[in-house]
């Protein structure tokens, strides 16, 4: 994939090489891909400069960031600019930094405002459809996006893909990294398959009966990452490996017939691509994202020691399974909604989303997440409005979502 480089006349890092330091946005600073990438910046800062960072409602966070790296534009969604500006002068005090004065930015739009400024490189880590528009902007704008926010591909797609350049996207979930990487070694024709791992989630093995009584509590321990609570619950009931099948589809222009899950519990292996001859490419490391986050942060060049390698002289075995589709229906559903394309990833993902909560807060079993998306999805097949997709527009996919919000929240009640 190709770099998207401004040059300004501004004086700026350079590395050991000459070259000028990449000037960063992170966009969803707090969560665990911006305090990853926070993590690579610092451990490399000739070669990467934060000039923004936004987030939602930890602000303490944000502004303890924004401090430690003099960040000059700093965004809050769910904060006024009063609260911004006392929390960024209680980190500087505590960091005992003077004269730090930063750029404020505030409210709904933020995000998307920061977004479209000027930069290198976008690290969209917001989780969920609330990533759409600061997508577009990233895009809009020239700068190469790495994109953590599946949603806003998967209910966007038609919208997102006219607006990004070739190789404008770098993917950050570590499944589709992996894929990017396997494909350096062939040619787009050569390709026969993606096959992307899962782990499997915490419920590996048990039967649909089984997961009846599954607790938020037990949801959430995922056995292999640390990640928030819609995505970790995701990962559980395996909606997440179905809407990474429909990002997939997208990224690469692969056909869903050739798009393969396979259960992976260890997750060494982060995905693979099956050639035409028969050979296999996979690329593997330890379970974790630092390596596709650098990946994002400095494609297509890699970043020294940004993980650990595995040691190969452990003795350790890895194992692989076929998915079971009758206890975790979800990628299933989301291949056909990712067939049907327009609207339809949108609803399947905005049912979730409020399915979720409803969950954690006590209104909805374990297996009737999908259930209720499965249930929302069948429903809007019968809405006049699902057969506007051939043209897609914003309003579109935000209509679908608030539809699909709606009736999911009836659901749930």
């Amino acid at each position: 994939m190709r770099e998207t480089v401004r040059v300004t006349d501004a004086v700026q890092p350079t590395s050991p090489s000459g070259e000028r330091a990449r000037r960063v946005v992170l966009l969803g600073s707090t969560g665990s891909i911006g305090t990853q990438a926070i993590d690579i910046v610092q451990r490399n800062r000739d070669r990467f400069e934060v000039v923004g960072l936004s987030a939602g409602g930890n602000v303490t966070l944000l502004a303890e960031q924004a401090v430690t790296l003099r960040v000059p534009v700093v965004a809050a969604a769910s904060a006024t600019s009063d609260e911004l500006a006392s929390a960024l002068a209680a980190a500087a005090d505590r960091a005992g930094v003077r004269g730090y004065d930063p750029e404020l930015l505030v409210g709904d739009r933020a995000s998307t405002e920061l977004a479209g400024r000027e930069a290198d490189v976008v690290v969209n880590g917001i989780t969920g459809a609330i990533g759409l528009e600061p997508t577009l902007a990233a895009l809009r704008a020239g700068t190469t996006l790495a994109l953590a926010n599946k949603e806003s591909l998967i209910i966007g797609g038609p919208l997102v893909k006219a607006v990004a350049g070739a190789d404008q996207i770098v993917p950050v979930d570590s499944e589709h990294s992996a894929i990017a990487q396997c494909l350096r070694g062939g040619r787009s024709q050569e390709v026969r398959r993606l096959v992307v791992t899962a782990s499997g989630g915490p419920f590996r093995g048990r039967s649909r009966p089984e997961l009846a009584d599954v607790t938020p509590a037990q949801a959430l321990a995922h056995p292999n990452f640390s990640m928030g609570r819609v995505i970790t619950t995701n990962s559980a009931t395996l909606v997440n490996k179905g809407l990474e099948v429909i990002e997939a589809h997208l990224l690469f222009d692969v056909p869903f017939s050739a798009i393969e899950v396979v259960v992976h519990p260890q997750q060494m292996i982060h995905s693979m691509v099956e050639f035409v001859d028969g050979s296999t490419i996979a690329q593997a490391g330890p379970p974790r994202m630092l390596v596709p986050i650098a990946l994002g942060l400095s494609w297509p060049e890699r970043v020294a020691d940004a993980d650990v390698p595995v040691d190969w002289t452990k003795v350790q075995s890895w194992d692989f399974e076929p998915l079971d589709d009758e206890a975790f229906p979800a990628v299933a559903l989301a291949r056909r909604v990712g067939e049907a394309g327009g609207t339809w990833p949108a609803v399947y993902n905005a049912a979730n989303e409020v399915a979720v909560d409803a969950f954690h807060e006590g209104r909805l079993g374990f297996v009737d997440i999908v259930d209720t998306v499965t249930a929302v999805v069948d429903a809007y097949g019968a809405e006049p409005a699902s057969d506007r997709d051939a043209d897609l527009t914003l309003q579109d996919v935000l209509a679908a979502d608030a539809w699909a919000r709606e009736a999911a929240s009836a659901r749930t009640a």
